[in-house]
């Protein structure tokens, strides 16, 4: 990627890309924002996220149940280890122990476990940076399962294992494969483009090789994203999650007050 010259100056946002699926509830928060500052949310996924069957994992020679943490940086992860616990007809003990890089993260898990916060950890303010600092009080005692994709872990989590000498693995139970949105990218100049992953920005790359970001602003949701979107030489307008915005809506509402301030 090649890097363009950075420009601060943002256009005026009317059209904005959420890299995610269109949420399935009309009294998503999402929708609010596009109330309340008259623009249009345009939802596509820059990536899929494809299940690798248990058969595949069994190959990998990991036996959960002989992990006493789970590492979960996404809800998708969540849903996936479940998801193969259930194919393998595993029960998960109740002294399980979860860690979470966000609080919105951890309670997704009461979708499948009866939610004891003595049990499930998470980062105070999103980062991986606050992420270590709840693994390391643990670190010593533990056998950590990060689940996380094929094509996708996050490095800066994996070289932290390393470097603290963790006792851990990786159980790989999803891939990522590149979503074909040329046509939307084609179709629509937007003012504002949320990404969620690194895979994300590759994808996004993939779809418009010739992307300039032309004042477009970009939001990048966890710091490996934030990460890959400085070092591709884009100017990065919405950093989350911090303390003043937890959620790329929460980012995206702060953006867009303050633009509309500007006016």
């Amino acid at each position: 990627m090649s890097e363009e010259k950075k420009t601060t100056t943002t256009k005026t946002a009317k059209k904005i890309l959420i890299s995610q699926a269109r949420p399935e509830s009309e009294k998503s928060p999402y929708f609010d924002l596009e109330r309340k500052y008259k623009v249009a949310l345009h939802f596509h996924p820059l990536i899929e996220l494809i299940a690798i069957p248990s058969k595949e994992f069994r190959k990998n020679k990991i036996d959960i149940a002989t992990f006493s943490a789970v590492i979960f940086t996404s809800k998708h992860a969540i849903d996936h280890f479940f998801r193969t616990c259930d194919e393998l007809k595993l029960n998960i003990s109740q002294d399980t122990k979860y860690f979470c890089v966000t609080e919105s993260v951890a309670l997704y898990l009461q979708k499948f476990i009866m939610y004891r916060k003595r049990k499930v950890f998470f980062g105070a303010d999103g980062t991986n940076k606050k992420l270590f600092d709840v693994l390391n009080k643990h670190k010593g005692n533990e056998k950590f399962l990060y689940v996380c994709s094929e094509n996708q872990q996050d490095n800066e989590i994996v070289n932290w294992l390393k470097e603290h000498d963790c006792v851990f693995d990786l159980g790989y139970m999803y891939r990522t494969e590149f979503s074909d949105i040329k046509k939307v990218m084609n179709e629509h100049n937007f003012d504002v483009i949320c990404i969620f992953t690194p895979s994300g920005l590759k994808s996004l790359y993939k779809n418009s090789p010739n992307f300039k970001q032309n004042g477009t602003a970009i939001a990048a949701f966890g710091s490996s994203t934030c990460k890959a979107v400085e070092e591709a030489g884009l100017v990065l307008h919405i950093k989350v999650p911090n303390p003043q915005a937890p959620s790329m809506i929460a980012g995206l509402d702060l953006f867009l007050s303050s633009s509309s301030k500007k006016k």
